[in-house]
């Protein structure tokens, strides 16, 4: 019994301190230095209406959309609760059968000349809301025609939507999909 009561008080006390405390104080902290990214990076639209976040990777089929990197992320994709990447190795049949297939969709779609990575192979999350510039230039003719617009205002769509390196110097620049389309949407 002089043994169990210290090691019921710590286990009570770190309970407390490390379940309760430090979340709040760091939640609190995020809260007051990151407040935007802290609630979730939601972008809203006119209407005040949540239309997602610009941290997660949402899935766009329409040909007048920009189509985001794929998802590994449980069988729907861009679903958070199953996040993660399909662990297959480069050699293994369903990989590269997956990957095959998502070229042929895009060779389908018009798609032309070297396709990058991103568009077909799925991040280590499966929520990557980022395309590289190279993955967006590729798809802006499917857009422009989709939409019955000139290039060079899609072209412009993707300039604006393309974020530089993380601190001017880390990775490297990347557009998000959801912002893009939200753009591309917003013109008349």
């Amino acid at each position: 019994m002089k043994d169990i009561r210290p090691a019921i008080l710590m286990l009570i006390l770190f309970t407390v301190i490390c379940g309760g405390i430090y979340p709040a104080v760091v939640t609190g902290i995020a809260y007051a230095v990151f407040p935007n990214q802290a609630k979730g990076s939601f972008i809203t639209g006119k209407s005040g209406k949540e239309l997602g976040s610009s941290l997660i990777g949402q899935p766009f089929a329409d040909p007048k959309y920009f189509w985001p990197r794929p998802s590994a992320a449980t069988d729907f994709g861009y679903n958070p609760m199953g996040s993660g990447g399909s662990n297959s190795g480069p050699t293994n049949p369903d990989y590269l059968k997956t990957v095959g297939d998502r070229v042929k969709a895009l060779r389908d779609s018009g798609v032309a000349g070297a396709i990058p990575a991103d568009l077909v192979q799925a991040s280590a999350s499966g929520l990557d809301p980022h395309i590289t510039p190279a993955s967006a230039m590729l798809q802006v003719a499917r857009v422009a025609k989709a939409r019955n617009v000139s290039e060079v205002e899609v072209i412009k769509a993707v300039a604006q939507a393309t974020e530089g390196r993380q601190l001017g110097f880390l990775g490297a620049p990347r557009v998000n999909v959801l912002t893009l389309n939200l753009n591309l949407d917003g013109l008349k």
